[in-house]
């Protein structure tokens, strides 16, 4: 006797193409802390930081934020409702520091990327087919 699955095949949650794009920006961001990480870390072993202290913390908050990004990529694939407000704050948090980056620092090249990211992924968790996969 085989086992019966308790949800039909019918009734299975599909995951949006908007959700799966918003997954893959959040990869890309994913991405930039790491490569932010190892630059720091490759600046340590080869430089001579002005705090040692500052320039881990540093690579320990990136590394942090890209662990953050990549579990709440991974439930919101899931379809796991509470993953889409944690990544949503992140975005909102990215927003300032990448227009200041990009207008008031005058670093277009790192600020731009994450601005662009950051919006990107906002609109993309707001979308009514992502509302509606996650149940909201």
């Amino acid at each position: 006797m085989g086992i019966v699955s308790a949800v039909p095949d019918a009734e299975k949650a599909v995951v949006p193409g908007t959700l799966r794009a918003a997954v893959v920006v959040l990869g890309l961001e994913v991405l930039g802390l790491l490569a932010a990480v190892a630059v720091v870390i490759f600046k340590i072993i080869t430089g001579d930081p002005d705090s040692l202290g500052r320039a881990l913390l540093d690579a320990g908050w990136a590394a942090g934020g890209a662990l953050v990004l990549g579990l709440c990529g991974w439930n919101l694939l899931r379809l796991k409702a509470a993953a889409r407000a944690p990544a949503l704050v992140l975005q909102i948090l990215c927003v300032p520091v990448g227009y200041s980056l990009a207008f008031q620092a005058s670093r277009p090249e790192y600020g731009g990327p994450i601005l662009i990211l950051a919006l990107t992924t906002i609109y993309l968790l707001l979308t009514p087919q992502t509302r509606e996969a996650l149940g909201r």
